[in-house]
């Protein structure tokens, strides 16, 4: 049974899925926005909050965290000097999605998520 489950697969394996989230999440990060799915856009905007919540204090065990967390491909000093300070007021919702037309080729749901 799969009751209470919580997790979006996107029809992904475990790694795979993961190997998604680090590279949304490094492009977000790299770029403050971009076109993608809605259901990517979705499943990121957790991933992506908890990771600003931990850059908003600079500490060796939170760069640490985010560094396990993105892999080595991962803007560190633009994460702890830029948007952790950012959003340092800010208690959650760091990011906004918006609804886009859908795709040209097959039609699906496309979305930008951006930081707000």
């Amino acid at each position: 049974m799969k009751h209470h489950s919580n997790i979006k697969k996107l029809g992904r394996e475990t790694g795979v899925r993961q190997a998604l989230y680090r590279s949304l999440a490094n492009n977000i990060i790299s770029q403050d926005k971009i076109v993608t799915t809605e259901a990517k856009a979705k499943a990121l905007r957790p991933y992506i909050e908890k990771i600003i919540t931990h850059a908003k204090n600079d500490t060796v065990q939170s760069r640490r965290l985010i560094a396990s967390r993105l892999g080595s491909g991962v803007d560190l000093e633009k994460l702890f000097k830029t948007l952790g300070p950012r959003f340092l007021d800010r208690n959650g919702g760091y990011t906004r999605i918006i609804k886009l037309a859908p795709r040209q080729g097959d039609n699906s749901p496309l979305a930008l998520i951006e930081f707000v």
